[in-house]
């Protein structure tokens, strides 16, 4: 068996494909089910999601203060006043900041922007920002993707004389900020659709200020909103579905160039989003002013964007060494035993990747994140949380909101302040309300699988329909598939043999399966022994072909599994012994270094008090078959190895028939001594035996007393008891170790593993019930 490393969480199937409310001819069964995990059940309903349109995005002005902060900035254009559009330093927030310049410019606003440092700074607007805006004859201030916290600085703005005009979409607190306008969807009453990224509600912004629908400004959007990891859904996924083709052809110079450093050619998806341009765009905020990244993206010059991109390529470079060496400090100082929310804290971490270094922690030991940058001058911490799917870190960290300075952030990602006193009582106080709400299964990642498909079900026709359900993203997450069969082929390839090559086969269809990381898995999968993967589907396209293929995630085995190092002299036990939950091993010498979860016993041990285990390692035969299975009973493995070598076989020495004892005692009566110093080579030749079947059968007849042998010389005794061979003890210990050796030693692997299998059924086997004392 192999535990996987989530939790596979499959559908109800419950549901019918009859649940759709009316006509669902044309589609798939595979696209039905998927749309009905997804709540979607009529006709119109799939339309709608599998064919988005721009004229199903909402009204800008259901967003509350829309019209009254439009009115504020056309009257600020024409009065010739100095607007700042205040932003944020991450991918949705510079995507922000440039919709809402580009927007202002096209209107002849007089306008600049300004992105706080995150490092000298902080998070949000800040009261020294707003006074230098104020001497620099600023009158309207428009924050993008920031300012539903910043209470404190829309007062002082109104000291100021400035009008504030926030647009934002993080979670509002108890308190709003007395701004001049707040555009926000979750306080707007009329609001269809909550789940804008900053740069979705800077859009809405926009359309109002410039009195069309701006489709020039959706590459940016779908930058931002993709970047942020808000819901793909509604209005965001018709967001993202044109703002993925505006990328594929844009003209920014500044987008092109930065294309071109992440090698992307051709139709831009979700991913190149995900993984290539908004890590970049980050990149620049996270070690220094984010300026470098608006810039990027509102030049129009083609030689200045080629330069600015190669130096946010070096700049994501950096941060990726940095990253690593403070994944790799963070992990030293993790004590998931003690602590369900890890909380790591120390003086010199970079702030600016605190929050990727936070995800990885996540990832790796699935407990909430926090990662805090100790600020020796201040005695204060800073930096970024994340979570598990379980935990709503926001809502838990609000119980004990008075422990921070500053704090804000969603329910699985938050940023925040306090002081370097208070971090043991939030330890404490967060242990406890994760201890109150979670089961130790909530611990373990889930991984929602859509369905199972068979081989014959993986085709590019497949692919292809599963597919229309991009752009994927946060709740609306590419399919997850099951897939259980026997691998046909299984290898680890690439640098270091991390990754891991699985072949299926079913009759004329062959399917790739590519595990990423997984290298570590080909020694704990036995052969012929159906697996069951779950990964995405994708096509795999090399010189032309292409190839339906599974891109696995994890892996499990839910069977009994026998591995066979049998006839190896020098086994190297630590490969597979290490990993092992609870092992025992089995063997007549002792072994050192053994794991705390790995007992040795030998044959001769109390076995009476064995339990179930993990793994068991047989390392050497046994006297007896039945020892053995009582063993594997007691022990009822997961996983066996066995990994025994014989020196001397049993088995593969003819065994003397009947006819040759009788042959050799009638010499022995007939010459009464028999030297075999002498005349064992004699012997040898006479009847083309080996040495060791001469010296076994003496060995047979002096234990039956029908002979006296001494010094190499046998005597024939002419009063012997009358006995038969098998009561010879090494006759039968003989046939029992040939036995043993046929059965154990020089069976098949199919053999060995059906005899292991009979051993633990019987152990299933019902008891007869005793009736009337029978």
């Amino acid at each position: 068996m192999l535990q996987s490393k989530t939790r596979w969480n499959f559908p109800n199937n419950d549901h019918e494909i009859s649940k759709w409310m009316d006509d669902s001819n044309g589609m798939s069964p595979i696209i039905l089910d998927l749309l009905l995990q997804r709540g979607i059940t009529t006709k119109k309903q799939a339309t709608t999601f599998l064919s988005p349109d721009l004229a199903n995005l909402h009204n800008p002005f259901d967003l509350e203060s829309m019209d009254k902060a439009t009115e504020r900035v056309h009257k600020a254009i024409k009065n010739e006043e100095r607007i700042l559009v205040y932003g944020d330093y991450d991918a949705d927030g510079v995507s922000s900041s440039t919709v809402m310049m580009e927007t202002l410019i096209e209107l002849g606003a007089t306008c600049d922007f300004y992105i706080p440092n995150r490092f000298t700074e902080g998070y949000g607007p800040n009261e020294s920002a707003f006074k230098a805006a104020a001497e620099d004859g600023v009158s309207l201030i428009i924050t993008v993707d920031t300012g539903i916290t910043s209470v404190h600085e829309a007062m002082i703005a109104r000291e100021l004389g400035i009008d504030l005009i926030i647009t934002d979409h993080h979670e509002p607190q108890e308190e709003l900020p007395d701004a001049y306008a707040i555009i926000h969807p979750k306080i707007s009453p009329k609001s269809l659709f909550q789940e804008l990224a900053g740069v979705g509600v800077a859009f809405k912004f926009a359309e109002s200020l410039l009195g069309y629908f701006p489709e020039h400004l959706l590459d940016l959007v779908a930058i931002g909103t993709i970047a942020d990891l808000v819901p793909l859904v509604n209005e965001n996924r018709v967001l993202a579905y044109y703002g993925l083709r505006t990328l594929s052809t844009t003209k920014r110079p500044g987008i092109k160039a930065l294309k071109q450093v992440c090698k992307i050619d051709g139709i831009v998806t979700e991913e190149d989003v995900g993984f290539l341009l908004g890590p970049r765009i980050n990149a620049v905020g996270r070690l220094q002013d984010a300026d470098l990244a608006v810039q990027l993206l509102m030049t129009d010059d083609a030689q200045e964007a080629q330069q600015i991109a190669e130096m946010i390529q070096e700049i994501n470079k950096e941060r990726q060494k940095i990253v690593t060496t403070i994944v790799s400090e963070a992990e030293a100082m993790v004590n998931t035993d003690e602590h369900d929310v890890i909380i790591v804290a120390k003086e010199g971490w970079n702030e600016g990747v605190l929050g990727i270094v936070a995800s990885k922690l996540v990832r790796k030991y699935d407990r909430p994140a926090i990662v805090l940058a100790v600020k020796s001058e201040t005695s204060e911490v800073k930096g970024s949380a994340r979570s598990i799917s379980a935990f709503d870190l926001f809502t838990n960290c609000m119980k004990v909101r008075e422990l921070f300075t500053k704090f804000g952030g969603h329910s699985q990602a938050a940023g925040m302040t306090l002081p370097r006193e208070n971090v043991p009582m939030l330890q404490s106080e967060l242990n406890s309300l994760i201890n109150q709400q979670l089961s130790e299964e909530d611990f373990t990642q889930v991984v929602d699988v859509c369905r199972t498909v068979s081989i014959t079900e993986i085709n590019e026709k497949l692919i292809n329909e599963v597919n229309q359900l991009a752009p994927f993203g946060m709740a609306n997450p590419k399919p997850i598939f099951h897939v259980k069969h026997i691998p046909s082929d299984m290898r680890q390839i690439g640098n270091m043999q991390k990754h891991l090559k699985v072949q299926f086969r079913d009759e004329t269809i062959t399917v790739d399966g590519i595990g990423f990381g997984m290298g570590n898995l080909y020694s704990k999968v036995s052969p012929k022994t159906p697996i069951s993967v779950i990964g995405e589907l994708s096509i795999n396209e090399w010189n032309g072909n292409k190839k339906p293929q599974i891109v696995m995630q994890d892996m499990k085995i839910e069977e009994r599994q026998l591995f066979d190092y049998r006839g190896k002299k020098q086994l190297n036990l630590t490969s597979f012994i290490n990993d092992s939950k609870e092992g025992l091993v089995i063997s007549n010498s002792t072994i050192d270094d053994l794991p705390l979860s790995v007992n040795q016993i030998s044959y001769k041990s109390d076995i009476s008090n064995l339990v179930k285990l993990d793994s068991l390692y047989i390392l050497d035969l046994p006297p007896n078959l039945s020892i053995l299975k009582e063993i594997i009973r007691s022990t009822s493995p997961s996983n066996i190895y066995a990994g025994y070598y014989i020196e001397d076989s049993a088995y593969m020495k003819a065994f003397p028939s009947r006819e040759d004892f009788k042959w050799f005692y009638a010499l022995v009566r007939k010459r009464n001594t028999l030297d075999l110093n002498k005349e064992i080579k004699l012997i040898m030749d006479t009847k083309s035996w080996t040495k060791e079947r001469v010296l076994f059968i003496s060995k047979v007849f002096f234990e039956l007393g029908f002979v006296k042998i001494e010094k190499g010389v046998i005597e024939y005794n002419p009063t012997p008891v009358k006995k038969d061979l098998q009561e010879s003890i090494l006759y039968q210990e003989r046939i029992v170790k040939a036995d043993i050796e046929k059965i154990l030693y020089y069976s098949t692997y199919i053999e060995l593993k059906a005899w292991i299998t009979n051993c633990l059924e019987d152990l299933k086997a019902p008891k007869e019930e005793v009736t009337n004392g029978l």
